[in-house]
Parts: structure tokens; sequence; C-alpha cells
């Protein structure tokens, strides 16, 4: 499984977002838009969205902390 967390050092959510992932157990790959511009626009391409988080699941996205959403996609 490829999991992709876009956040930024100041989101909340984006904090909860990780400690879910954290506390399932599960892996994944943290980048920090607030640095890396390409990052930043590789997730407005696929969500269509500037804010965070933005989670991408093998391909498929989740804007926000949507715990019913992660846990659909981690089964």
């Amino acid at each position: 499984m490829n999991i992709t967390v876009y956040s930024t050092p100041t989101c909340p959510w984006c904090t909860r977002v990780k400690d879910y992932l954290k506390y399932k157990e599960v892996g994944f790959k943290e980048v920090d838009v607030s640095k890396d511009r390409e990052s930043a626009m590789e997730m407005i391409n696929k969500s269509g969205q500037r804010g965070v988080p933005v989670i991408d699941i093998d391909g498929n996205i989740i804007v926000g902390f949507d715990q019913a959403a992660i846990d659909n996609l981690l089964k």
C-alpha cells in the first residue's frame, strides 16, 4: 500500500491524520508542501485543493481528516 500525506507543520488536522495512521500502524510518506513547491503543485493537481491535509492512498484522494474514508481504503 502506497500512502502519501501532503501537509504543513502548522496544520492541526495534518497532525491528526499522521497520528491516526501511526496508531493504525500504517506506513506513509509525509510531504511538507510549505517547503516543496513541486509537491504542492502535485497535490493541487491530484486533489483540486490548496488546503491540507490531502491523503493519497494508492491513488485514492482524501481531502481533510475523514476517518471513515481512511479506514475504508485501508481495508
